[in-house]
């Protein structure tokens, strides 16, 4: 029998793991899954704001729990993959998001803060993808793989803003999400991009301080920045059978800032 919307959408069963869920982007998208039947295994450095954070999502009612490692470590993202399925038994639902940035004029601009970047934003999700598919997607033929990216990967930037290590691993992430798509594609693992726009979170809120926020919502058609709702329904369609036919795909979530640059 078709399955009706709600049950398309119904993540009970499922187990996600989440990085970078301590807050922010990362918290939205492990409560999202969790209010929709999801088991959650959050992952960021620092126990401190993980105990906190897997407070807050069993105050609502979801079975959520916590990891501390850095996903910039090829050794920690094993670990991390491993000591997830040794405690939860499987993951249907990798959520890529641990992230960082830099800001530096490009002809400045430091190798060291160079390779932490992009051993963060590029080089952990691969690492954490290949874990988790060879330790449980690719032998059940089944998975769930959400990179999140971003609308700095989509364009170039105002002359202002230098952030040219993030921006170039997001369009990474991308290519990656759109490649990896195509060859895991046989195993029954989908794969694609949220590409956010302005949020207020820890590693956006100097920038958007730096270049007022009224100026950077007048530059979006809907006239505001992203909000705690905003990556919700995205990451269910993505994590669920609902979206079990997109694949390779990225889909940006600013209010319509990239179609106003001109995003491809």
């Amino acid at each position: 029998m078709t399955r009706n919307v709600r049950e398309l959408f119904d993540l009970t069963g499922k187990t996600a793991l989440v990085t970078g869920g301590s807050r922010g982007l990362g918290l939205q998208i492990a409560q999202a899954l969790g209010e929709a039947g999801a088991r959650i295994m959050i992952s960021s450095r620092k126990a401190e704001t993980l105990e906190q954070a897997t407070a807050q999502l069993q105050d609502a009612g979801i079975d959520a729990r916590w990891i501390a490692a850095n996903c910039a470590v090829e050794e920690e993202t094993r670990r991390l993959a491993d000591e997830t399925l040794e405690r939860m038994g499987a993951i249907d639902i990798l959520v890529n998001n641990a992230g960082a940035t830099w800001g530096a004029p490009a002809e400045e601009h430091p190798m060291a803060a160079w390779d932490k970047v992009m051993n963060l934003n590029v080089r952990g999700y691969f690492v954490l993808s290949q874990q988790v598919a060879n330790g449980y997607m690719i032998p059940n033929n089944t998975g769930r793989i959400i990179n999140v990216a971003s609308i700095a990967g989509l364009n170039g930037n105002p002359p202002d803003m230098k952030t040219l290590a993030y921006n170039t691993s997001k369009t990474a992430v991308i290519g990656f999400t759109r490649t990896l798509a195509a060859e895991w594609g046989r195993y029954g693992i989908t794969v694609n991009a949220i590409c956010p726009g302005f949020f207020h979170t820890k590693m956006a809120d100097g920038l958007i301080a730096q270049l007022g926020e009224e100026k950077m919502t007048a530059a979006a058609p809907l006239g505001r920045l992203g909000d705690d709702e905003d990556l919700k329904g995205l990451a269910v369609l993505y994590a669920s059978d609902a979206g079990k036919h997109i694949t390779g795909q990225w889909l940006a979530v600013d209010g319509g800032v990239s179609v106003v640059l001109g995003a491809a």
